[in-house]
């Protein structure tokens, strides 16, 4: 079949062509955008998920959806060892700048940006070990900085402080600002409590500023142990992989509108292969397509195509994390795939390698800091990548 035709997307963060089992989720955030219009008590949200659940594309729709309400809106995506305090300002300029226009005084606009760029300014240089960075970042905005407001350098304060007055800034023009957070597990402990600081203030002023934020299934956790009311400030929805009928929809929806579908032990076949994930169902239909000589596609189409669909995976989407591993750290991951594939205690991959659990903490927490593994709970471990402990068993044998 034309290659060009093909409608299947499988990417980081893009789209698919049809956004199946995930409504469920799109009614939860729109409730949430409908109560804070209305000026009623709301959290902020929370996703979670292995990757390629589509945790990503989740959070852009729901950007979307914000925006198409006249919402301010800015996305940030979590670095280690970054300090969110440049990221963040950088969003909020970006949403005040979507409202700006509705605001009938340019001076209280002016003023917000006047903090806004104090607050950028005031953190330490990452490089000048603790001097200031007043004169070393300007973030686009053509007005002095304030002063004694959001600039104390105390992120929790200075956050806090932002985000009540860009609430206020909403509040003026009749709407809403929402932040974005992508990878919310990868920003440093401090900042994680402090923006819980932040967000729980707004949660008691009712300010009309939401913080949505998307991570790896331990997320929760990390926010818990930031601030113990975390599990009451915010909304947590948790994505897996998808059920038969919502897969079947993947496929078949975008598949129709280009007057092509599968026979039913196609979409067997598929299901079986792709396992349900969001992304491998992209990957697999993407490859079927080109592969498939007419329609309807058919169970052979899809024997013919599954070599090539796992070798693509095993090179972008499995190898290319293995080797960010170190020596250690794929020893450890080995081992953990040996295991089998649900989360495995620790002592259980040290007694694998033949190993004291204390000697194995760096692979440990380093494969932790690279996103591969994270600690389902205390003492256990579990790939955050779905089918890599069946990836890393296919390369042993």
């Amino acid at each position: 079949m034309d290659p060009v035709r093909n409608p299947y997307a499988p990417g980081a963060g893009q789209r698919p062509p049809e956004l199946a089992g995930r409504d469920r989720e799109l009614k939860q955030f729109e409730v949430v955008l409908e109560r804070v219009a209305r000026g009623r008590p709301e959290r902020s949200m929370i996703i979670t998920g292995l990757r390629g659940v589509g945790k990503t594309v989740l959070l852009n729709a729901f950007r979307s959806m914000a925006i198409q309400r006249l919402w301010g809106t800015g996305k940030i995506e979590a670095r280690p060892d970054q300090s969110i305090r440049r990221p963040v300002a950088s969003a909020l300029h970006m949403a005040v700048r979507e409202l700006a226009p509705r605001h009938r005084a340019p001076d209280r606009i002016e003023e917000f940006l006047g903090v806004l760029k104090a607050f950028a300014q005031a953190g330490p240089e990452p490089s000048a070990k603790g001097k200031a960075r007043a004169h070393r970042w300007q973030p686009g905005i053509d007005v002095p900085a304030s002063r004694g407001r959001a600039d104390s350098g105390d992120l929790e304060i200075d956050l806090t402080e932002l985000f009540v007055d860009a609430a206020s800034v909403a509040t003026d023009v009749g709407a809403g600002i929402s932040l974005f957070v992508d990878e919310m597990q990868d920003i440093p402990a401090d900042d994680i409590s402090a923006l819980c600081a932040a967000c729980h203030e707004l949660s008691q002023v009712g300010g009309p500023l939401i913080v949505v934020g998307a991570g790896l299934p331990h997320l929760p956790a990390v926010l818990s142990a930031s601030k113990s009311y975390s599990e009451r400030l915010f909304r947590y929805a948790r994505i897996d992989r998808l059920d038969r009928e919502s897969a079947d929809v993947a496929l078949l929806a975008p598949a129709e509108r280009e007057e092509v579908t599968f026979t039913e032990d196609a979409l067997d076949a598929l299901y079986g292969a792709a396992d349900g994930y969001p992304y491998f169902v992209q990957a697999y239909a993407k490859v079927v397509w080109d592969v498939a000589p007419d329609t309807p596609i058919t169970a052979d189409d899809i024997k013919v195509a599954a070599p090539e669909a796992e070798s693509e995976l095993a090179v972008g989407f499995f190898g290319s994390r293995y080797e960010r591993a170190t020596p250690a750290e794929r020893d450890y991951m080995r081992a953990m795939a040996g295991l089998g594939d649900d989360p495995v205690p620790t002592a259980a991959v040290a007694d694998e390698l033949g190993r004291k659990p204390s000697s194995l903490s760096p692979a440990r927490d380093g494969l932790i800091k690279k996103g591969l593994i994270y600690s389902a709970e205390r003492g256990m471990v579990a790939f955050t990548v779905p089918h890599f402990g069946k990836f890393l068993r296919s390369q042993l044998y």
